[in-house]
């Protein structure tokens, strides 16, 4: 949304005001500053040249965080694979098994395995993007950086676990024999 009406105030220092203050007391003004205030525009729009030219503090913020994630816990990367295959088993037993809901002719396990991973992806990606501007509020509030690439380094580690549990998927659809 585009703002149709610019504000625009100019304050010339060489202006004399009334700022209520006889001169030459203790607060009194020296001179006013010059201000142009504007509306920024379109608050919405990204701006992908900031994005790319800051590439490699995206790669390094989603480095950090994998390194952090996969080399100060006791499991690593193997809890990015058995938690969605904990969960997958846990619905093949209760829906596949005991509920007998239908798959469309596939086996279960490939049934929810295959439906668990986006979905693991998003829920995940959108509770860590949250969390990373709490996580990065210093490094927010003291350097300049385009904003987004806080959750946006959040969202990539989502997508590393991703991708880790998609060969899992590729090795039980080779088991299955599916394509």
């Amino acid at each position: 949304m585009v703002q149709k009406n610019k504000v625009t105030q100019v304050i010339d220092p060489s202006e004399p005001r009334d700022t209520g203050v006889k001169a030459g007391s203790a607060t009194a003004p020296e001179a006013a500053p010059l201000f142009v205030l504007e509306p920024g525009g379109n608050r919405a729009a990204l701006k992908f040249h900031e994005l790319w030219d800051y590439r490699e503090l995206l790669y390094f913020l989603v480095w950090r965080d994998v390194k952090v994630r996969y080399k100060q816990t006791a499991l690593g990367i193997i809890w990015a694979i058995l938690q969605p295959f904990m969960t997958m088993v846990a619905f093949s037993l209760f829906f596949g098994y005991l509920g007998n809901i239908p798959s469309d002719g596939l086996p279960y396990p490939i049934f929810a395995f295959a439906a668990l991973l986006p979905w693991q992806l998003f829920a995940n990606s959108l509770t860590a993007s949250g969390n990373s501007l709490v996580n990065n509020e210093s490094l927010i509030a003291k350097v300049f950086f385009p904003r987004l690439l806080a959750p946006l380094s959040a969202v990539f580690v989502g997508v590393v676990d991703f991708a880790l549990s998609l060969v899992v998927l590729g090795g039980m659809m080779l088991y299955y024999g599916i394509s």
